[in-house]
């Protein structure tokens, strides 16, 4: 037997009373277990007679012991009983112990108050796009950039857009520093590889001339020894090297081995179907970017410090794969950013409670609307991601637990149901 009682936003407490068979049978099994790690003299560990072991084990003892056995069936029962979902682990008081019963108060952090606002009257709105003959020729203008060859000039200086081969070292106060020596760099001019207003000073050399060239280091430079501060690199010019694109043609479309397109006029048009469906999809995920905005502007509620420490936790385990898959750690990002963990998190935590919001609003629609998921749409889900993936749908079941999956499809079902 349990009761519930909200008690302020995001907690409530439920009441257990446990009584009857259940609970002298949980004080005779927490009194056994207590006799058998008994030691009293004449007898072996744990073999006393009842009634001398007694004498050595406190009841309050057992009736706690008794009451810790039944606590997490008691809470189960009672959450299953209300319907409840808690968002963190609930704080257990005793009310009332003796050998007739036990009155036990789970104080749970449960799921927040929400008020909606008018969610039907959100404009789901996706900007019209089209592409212009000028976009076209940018695209191809700059698949033939990157198609170009490099031919070494013979004479001539060094021009915006030609490649220099050079040597450089530099000097801070006329003293090498570390990391500031390369030899027969390959240095695209106006790639902004290095430091402003590096590229723009080579700008005219000519092959196997050598020049002193000066330089700031920004303010946010990843070394503090260099930050901010002036510097001198000498830098030797070996070679210079000018891109030479190739013609625009037949010929040259044949060689990118694109499906179906073997001429010019062919590869303007797979040009701006490309960039057209490429158009859309950017349209498309602003329009959603902006109606999640709107729809969590609808949703009022009091968030619990404990829900958005979760999702930024979420979130920096996301930072920390995606990191992974460009060789990097969350440590050596950070560095970079010239952030601490803690500033890093914090920076998080706008974004975390608008998607919270989010998500406590399309669970509160779906319950007003009645959204539910089918488990046809459940297979058909995980016949997706298991095509996706290149994986046995059992596999995918593994990673992916049902429920996760059915929640997630409920929410994308509301979204689309509120969108329309």
């Amino acid at each position: 037997m349990s009761e519930y009682k909200k008690i302020e936003n995001a907690k409530a407490e439920l009441t257990c009373t446990l009584e009857g068979e259940d609970w002298q049978k949980a004080k005779d099994t927490a009194f056994r277990k207590l006799a058998k790690k008994l030691e009293i003299k004449g007898f072996r560990k744990g073999q006393a007679p009842k009634h001398l072991a007694q004498k050595y084990i406190s009841n309050n003892e057992v009736l706690l012991d008794a009451a810790e056995a039944l606590a997490q069936g008691a809470l189960d029962a009672a959450i299953k009983e209300h319907e409840l979902t808690l968002i963190d682990r609930p704080e257990l008081k005793i009310d009332e112990i003796n050998d007739d019963k036990c009155v036990m108060t789970f104080v749970c952090p449960v799921y927040p108050d929400i008020e909606l606002g008018d969610y039907k009257a959100l404009k789901y709105e996706v900007e019209e796009v089209k592409v212009e003959e000028k976009d076209i020729d940018d695209q191809i203008a700059d698949l033939l950039n990157r198609k170009a060859d490099l031919e070494l000039k013979e004479e001539g200086e060094v021009e915006d857009g030609d490649t220099a081969v050079i040597d450089y070292e530099g000097f801070k106060d006329d003293v090498p520093f570390e990391g500031g020596k390369g030899e027969n760099y390959d240095l695209v001019i106006g790639s902004h590889t290095f430091i402003p207003g590096f590229e723009d000073q080579l700008i005219g050399m000519k092959s196997e001339e050598t020049k002193d060239i000066f330089v700031t280091f920004p303010e946010q430079y990843q070394s503090e020894e260099l930050a901010g501060k002036e510097a001198k690199f000498t830098v030797t010019v070996h070679e210079i090297k000018k891109k030479v694109l190739p013609e625009l043609n037949d010929e040259f479309v044949k060689e990118l081995k694109y499906d179906d397109v073997n001429t010019v006029e062919e590869l303007r048009e797979y040009t701006k179907k490309n960039l057209l469906s490429r158009k859309e999809d950017a349209a498309k995920r602003q329009a959603d970017e902006d109606f999640m905005d709107k729809l969590a502007e609808t949703v009022s509620v009091e968030i619990p410090e404990v829900m958005t420490k979760a999702e930024i936790n979420d979130m920096v385990q996301s930072y920390e794969s995606n990191l992974m898959q460009q060789g990097l750690s969350l440590t050596q990002y950070l560095q970079f950013m010239n952030q601490t963990p803690e500033q890093f998190r914090e920076s998080l935590s706008e974004e975390a409670n608008k998607r919270i919001r989010i998500n406590l609003g399309l669970d509160a629609i779906a319950k007003v609307e009645g959204v539910s998921v089918a488990d046809e749409d459940l297979d058909g889900e995980y016949q997706r991601l298991a095509d996706m993936y290149g994986m046995e749908v059992d596999q995918i079941k593994n990673y992916v637990p049902a429920e996760t999956l059915k929640d997630d499809l409920r929410l994308q079902k509301t979204l689309e149901l509120i969108k329309k």
